[in-house]
């Protein structure tokens, strides 16, 4: 979708829809979207040709406080690489939250997305963007410098969340922690999704987004030669066990009406074809939707693990990950409601899309779990441009043209 055409759908019916939203000129917005759509797709493509992966992204910060300090917006510097912009409006009003996360993936990048060569790639071997998180870090911005010029039409207080290491789950905290120091009253976010259309926004009630059971942990027995495995104690007999008793209790266990998935992923154990190694690792995620689901999931796991070693004379060490990771990302429904007539009332009805729950998850949840609030999914899937690999795919791309949405969103929410 162009840039014209996104104006014409989207932004031209401002002014026939509605007069203002709350107090908000949407002339103001309609030329502030406009201004500033350069300036996004510039900071999308700044990031993009330079990912740092999760805890590392010590140049992304810096770019980011660079601009924050070109608008002149107060910010705030968490341990490790997060920050916080804290923008005041000119009235009083709720304090809300805008996130963004800003990691990358260990992955080398393709050059071509499903259709054609990518406007640009990363320049750092073996790491790219693989989740959009460069396009929520670039839309955060343009919504930021839209509030800079609106601020005295602004009520309350916005604080603009940039989180490290959404990737791995291990930057959320920091997050959570810095802001407690806050009287938060509503947050919201974005994720462009490929699985959605292109310049669609989904912004619905509910579970969207899984929640992770982790599954990591080391069977310790005794090596000694495979020509006399009563000798010893294999640890690769009760893992293979183990994998097979998880779908077995899956299947049987779990409600059927309450999904819940199992993924083992890896297995490691052993140097040689004769023998018999002293430790095995087993590897791998469940996840959920229904978080008392989710919880009875990882107890089954645990059980079966500690039982069946048991069985066959192995000990258990259960790695840090041998947890619940994270909840679902379940978005509060008069939240969710509002920013989603906010939006349409400000772009258009016809932008309005649904989509199904994502099986992917988000450290978000940590923040809906805190504060009433939503998750929106983005829409980049363009099949003329090429848009529409899965997430974490090396072909995986953004429609940059549905960026302005995403900030109208951001800004819909804020001044709803």
């Amino acid at each position: 979708m162009q840039w014209s055409v996104f104006k014409q759908r989207c932004l031209g019916t401002l002014h026939l829809k509605i007069g203002r939203i709350h107090r908000m000129n949407t002339e103001q917005i309609k030329n502030a979207v406009e201004k500033y759509h350069n300036y996004i797709v510039e900071m999308r493509r700044e990031f993009h040709r330079y990912p740092e992966v999760s805890g590392k992204e010590q140049h992304t910060r810096e770019v980011l406080v660079r601009e924050l300090e070109e608008m002149k917006v107060p910010y705030r510097l968490l341990p490790g690489t997060g920050l916080i912009g804290i923008m005041e409006g000119g009235k009083p009003g709720k304090h809300r939250v805008v996130r963004a996360d800003i990691d990358a993936l260990p992955i080398t990048e393709a050059k071509e997305n499903l259709k054609q060569e990518k406007v640009c790639i990363s320049e750092k071997p073996g790491v790219c963007h693989a989740c959009g998180h460069d396009a929520h870090m670039a839309m955060l911005l343009g919504t930021m410098k839209v509030l800079v010029e609106m601020k005295e039409e602004l009520e309350g207080t916005v604080y603009c969340c940039f989180e490290e290491a959404e990737e791995d789950i291990t930057g959320v905290e920091a997050m959570m922690e810095a802001l407690k120091d806050y009287p938060i009253d509503e947050c919201f976010a974005l994720h462009v999704y490929s699985g959605l259309e292109a310049g669609k926004i989904d912004i619905s009630a509910g579970p969207r987004m899984a929640g992770t059971a982790g599954i990591g942990f080391y069977l310790n027995g005794r090596s000694g030669h495979s020509s006399r495995p009563d000798q010893a104690i294999n640890p690769i007999i009760p893992a293979a066990h183990i994998i097979t008793q998880l779908n077995s209790a899956f299947m049987n266990q779990i409600d059927a009406e309450k999904t819940v998935t199992l993924s083992i992923c890896m297995m490691n154990g052993g140097s040689a074809d004769n023998v018999i190694p002293e430790r095995v690792y087993v590897g791998g995620t469940a996840r959920f939707f229904d978080r008392e689901e989710g919880e009875k999931a990882q107890q089954i796991i645990n059980k079966i693990i500690e039982n069946t070693a048991a069985c066959h004379n192995c000990t258990v060490d259960f790695q840090p990950r041998n947890h619940i990771m994270v909840y679902p990302v379940i978005n509060d429904a008069a939240v969710a409601e509002s920013v989603r007539n906010a939006v349409s009332k400000l772009c258009g009805e016809q932008v309005i899309g649904s989509c199904d729950h994502w099986y992917a998850s988000e450290s978000y949840s940590r923040y809906l779990e805190q504060y009433p609030g939503a998750l929106g999914f983005l829409g980049i899937r363009n099949e003329e441009y090429g848009s529409g690999a899965a997430h974490h795919n090396e072909k995986f791309d953004v429609d940059e043209s549905v960026l302005p949405l995403g900030v109208c969103a951001e800004l819909a929410f804020l001044f709803q």
